[in-house]
């Protein structure tokens, strides 16, 4: 921003977003889980932008369209219709590089059914869907916001939720990304413990890997415990726990 000739009273404001936001994506960044993010995002969404009266994400799974973090039961049933006609911004918005919004769902005709419907049937007037990516059309979802009042959302509304959803795309791209590395790291550590247990079955009993396996597969399923756990036994004890196998 040019400060020598921006109004005074735009610079002070300005700061103030620029902190909120920036204490908004620490916050985002230090949730546990990815759950935890989603309903984060949706109500930072919601204390962000003037005007929204309910919020959720819509993400693609598969061929379908799912509700993640919605903050009523209005959300679930307005995204129920647009999900089951494949029309409204909520689905627009997770398919196309856009942001939706609409000052008037009963006369928009851009959504002539869902429109009429989420009016007439549950009251929401306005609605905002922000897509919400990263990198080469990563798509994640979009994140939507609704209100039961026409022209609920101002061009100021629209840049601050467009800000959230960036910094949300960012948090909860770089959520996953962590997630995948933890479950990489569990998966190796297990068949680090998997191969030992086979090493030792091999030894103890002289017989192949393959049998060695099956072995552990066998007991697993016999005792109801996970194939990872009973490695874990195998390498400590130095055999396996099945019945007539050490006699």
């Amino acid at each position: 921003m040019d400060t020598a000739s921006a109004p005074a009273a735009a610079i002070p404001t300005a700061l103030v977003m620029a902190r909120r936001f920036a204490e908004m994506a620490r916050e985002l960044a230090n949730l546990p889980t990815e759950e935890d993010t989603w309903q984060a995002v949706v109500q930072a969404g919601m204390n962000t932008v003037a005007g929204a009266e309910a919020a959720g994400v819509t993400a693609l799974r598969g061929k379908g369209f799912e509700s993640i973090a919605p903050t009523s039961e209005l959300v679930k049933k307005v995204d129920a219709i647009q999900y089951d006609l494949r029309s409204g911004p909520c689905v627009d918005a997770v398919l196309e590089d856009k942001v939706f919004r609409s000052h008037d769902l009963e006369q928009d005709q851009r959504w002539p059914e869902f429109g009429k419907r989420a009016a007439l049937e549950h009251g929401v007037r306005s609605m905002l869907a922000f897509r919400l990516y990263l990198e080469d059309d990563d798509t994640i979802g979009a994140l939507n916001l609704y209100s039961t009042e026409r022209e609920a959302f101002s061009d100021e509304a629209m840049t601050l939720g467009e800000i959230v959803a960036t910094h949300a795309a960012i948090v909860l791209t770089g959520t996953r990304r962590r997630d995948q590395a933890i479950n990489l790291q569990h998966g190796l550590q297990s068949n680090r413990e998997i191969g030992v247990a086979l090493g030792i079955l091999m030894s103890r009993h002289r017989i192949t890997r393959p049998q060695a396996f099956d072995l552990l597969r066998l007991a697993s399923q016999h005792s109801h415990r996970k194939l990872h756990e009973l490695a874990l036994e195998v390498a400590e004890i130095g055999m396996l726990d099945y019945p007539g196998l050490n006699d």
